[in-house]
């Protein structure tokens, strides 16, 4: 029986990651931070709350994060914690920057002192790249433009150096946007979805957004946690670029997402509001991920015109 300790289980890729890594037999544990609320609604939804094993630790923490590894004595570890919110970075730049940038670090120290011949997965992001037109691929040059997106590169960075310095097996996957049903409320994918669904319910009648014009490579979740878990199946730990190779727009997202709803023309509820505009914006994200094709194995399984249908009808139940 493998073991695998997820940190950060109790989010959209978390719990995507533990429904795959228990329909292959694994025994998985996961990390939650303590809150004020209920934090398990997505592990309730998959209907796995039961079949993981989990631990209350904080990135925060280097001592709740040994603690968790202790307990599971893990084969694979999957650091999906962070601040992953990248509005939200600007508002809290240190926070971000402590959680998601030095907390894989504390993850990867605390892993060469106990289970340094564990295989560990880092979340990189595709927010490292900044702004360009040209298609990235690992070697793309980093130049972020959130405190999210800065921090981001200082964990990826941090886990080459683990893997040269100590023989760690780390791979990092560089995930471009990756969406789901099950994608938080504050992300503009699942916010217009779920905004819509108030809107047939005669709740709401207009969306907020900041930059509709942004291009953005968008996969479904689904097939992005399958990508890596075949990194930690490879001998040899890597980067690798996880992507369609397709980029639209937000305008684009409205226009399907609202046909599907069949609401009408979007521009009827739509509202350009400078408060949802960021310091800083990438315009333009389109990932090449031939090298993970080719040497995973991996391929995208859902269209972005299946991954809104998804999104708006599971919205439209509720």
């Amino acid at each position: 029986m493998t073991n695998a300790l997820i940190f950060g289980i109790t989010g959209q890729d978390g719990t995507y990651l533990a429904d795959f890594l228990l329909k292959k037999g694994y025994t998985v544990f996961g990390t939650y931070r303590r809150t004020s609320h209920k934090a398990f609604e997505r592990l309730e939804a998959f209907d796995i709350l039961s079949n993981v094993n989990l631990i209350r630790a904080d990135l925060h923490d280097h001592v709740s994060i040994s603690r968790a590894i202790k307990q599971s004595k893990p084969d694979e570890i999957y650091n999906l914690a962070a601040q992953s919110f990248v509005a939200a970075s600007f508002e809290q730049p240190l926070y971000t920057s402590d959680i998601t940038g030095v907390g894989a670090l504390r993850i990867f120290e605390e892993a060469r002192d106990l289970c340094p011949k564990s295989k560990i997965y880092q979340a990189s992001s595709s927010e490292m790249f900044g702004n360009s037109n040209e298609t990235k691929n690992e070697n793309s040059r980093l130049s972020p433009m959130s405190p999210y997106g800065i921090a981001k590169v200082y964990a990826h960075k941090s886990a080459q150096f683990y893997r040269e310095a100590y023989g760690m097996s780390i791979s990092s996957g560089i995930l471009f946007n990756h969406e789901s049903p099950f994608r938080g409320l504050e992300f503009v994918t699942r916010k217009i979805t779920s905004s819509i669904a108030l809107i047939k319910q005669n709740k709401l009648q207009k969306i907020h957004l900041g930059n509709i014009n942004a291009k953005r490579d968008w996969g479904f979740a689904g097939d992005y946690v399958k990508a890596m878990w075949l990194m930690l199946q490879k001998e040899k730990s890597d980067d690798y670029v996880i992507a369609t190779g397709k980029s639209y727009s937000v305008i684009e997202f409205l226009e399907r997402a609202f046909k599907i709803a069949e609401l009408g023309d979007w521009k009827n509820y739509v509202e350009i509001d400078e408060k949802c505009m960021r310091p800083k914006d990438i315009e333009f994200l389109l990932g090449d991920s031939s090298k993970a094709r080719s040497e995973l194995g991996w391929t995208p399984t859902v269209s972005f015109d299946n991954l809104v249908s998804l999104m708006v009808e599971k919205d439209l139940e509720f």
